[in-house]
């Protein structure tokens, strides 16, 4: 892992977004010549082509995160992780949870959290403590007034990534979501999509470009270090993703017709490469279910032509699927010229586009 270090200024880091969605810049990188340019976003238009396809990922962030008070007054902090009560996010009724406490050892079995709202006051609601999931987290069961994806949605926080040392603000809610965003799950957003403009959607679609919708519910895990010093001993933690039919059709129909596959973030990616697994042919079937599928050099990909992605943090595992799909010397190279150049890094800042 310590290939996959990089230094990078704490002032690269960029903490707010740029005021309107497409200004940020892009580094385009041409895998074939081991090169790059750097243009503006809107230009990604000029490097996309009649016939390619973008496949863009239409999860929506919830706000995952809520503040209470312990039955002895403590305050506390629960980060809603996925819901239990269903076989996905998407029919879960939003009443058991997997949740991270904070402080954790202070929330034992039984303990009825009290919830607050955004301006700290009390609600009437609670979350019960159940025990814990096997993956270590707690098992909470919210009671609330009314129906509880709705009261999530009134009184939590969005989650923001710990490298903006700051709470949400209430435009976050919207900058912290792609304009496609459709079915909600996430805890993080798939920050490639965040450049997307309506007007620069229509533009693609006037010169040809399609694109298709999938779902992969962005976890907590996407900001998560990989702390062993060799990748392959680092667990993935799983996320619900969906490939329909429609999709996996497109992708079949773009890459007969001689079209590029050009997958918008790491979490299409994942997504497609999960769906595409076992398959005699090199494109996704429709699939849906939980993926951990860690993708790192020497992943053969089947599903994916060309990639949309941000700047990311070092000994990530998102650094490690860029570094895959570009290769290492391209990769690093290339995240060394965006230091040098001033780009801005992480969840707010700029992009990729790998060709």
């Amino acid at each position: 892992m310590d290939r996959f270090d990089y230094d990078l200024p704490a002032g690269a880091i960029a903490q707010e977004p740029t005021e309107k969605r497409d200004e940020s810049r892009l580094l385009v990188v041409d895998r074939e010549a081991g090169a790059w340019e750097d243009i503006r976003f809107p230009d990604i238009v000029d490097h996309l082509r009649d016939g390619d396809l973008l496949v863009l990922n239409e999860t929506k962030v919830f706000p995952a995160r809520l503040y209470g008070r312990r039955p002895t007054g403590g305050r506390v902090e629960l980060l809603l992780t996925r819901p239990l009560d269903g076989p996905d996010p998407e029919s879960a009724a939003g009443v058991e949870w997997s949740a991270l406490v904070r402080p954790g050892r202070k929330a034992r079995r039984g303990d009825a959290l009290e919830l607050l709202d955004r301006t700290g006051r009390r609600t009437g609601a609670r979350a019960i403590v159940e025990g814990r999931t096997e993956e270590g987290a707690r098992r909470v069961r919210l009671q609330v007034p009314g129906e509880p994806w709705a009261w999530i949605e009134a009184h939590g926080h969005v989650r923001l990534p710990p490298y903006l040392e700051r709470e949400d603000r209430p435009e976050d809610r919207q900058r912290y979501q792609t304009v496609y965003a459709r079915r909600s799950g996430a805890v993080a957003a798939p920050t490639a999509g965040l450049h997307f403009t309506p007007a620069i959607l229509d533009r693609l679609e006037a010169k040809g470009v399609r694109r298709v919708p999938l779902v992969l519910h962005v976890g907590p895990g996407t900001f998560r270090p990989v702390t062993a010093e060799r990748a392959e001993d680092h667990a993935m933690e799983a996320e619900w993703y969906e490939v329909s039919k429609d999709a996996a059709a497109a992708i079949a129909e773009t890459r007969a017709g001689g079209g590029r596959v050009v997958a918008v973030g790491t979490t299409t990616v994942r997504a497609l490469e999960s769906a595409a697994r076992g398959r005699d042919v090199a494109e996704p079937a429709a699939a849906r279910g939980w993926t951990d599928l860690f993708i790192r050099p020497g992943h053969e990909f089947r599903a994916v032509d060309a990639l949309l992605t941000n700047f990311h943090l070092p000994r990530s595992t998102l650094l490690l699927l860029v570094a895959a799909f570009a290769g290492y010397d391209l990769t690093m190279a290339a995240y060394e010229h965006a230091v040098a150049a001033g780009y801005r890094f992480y969840s707010y800042g700029d992009a990729m586009l790998i060709v």
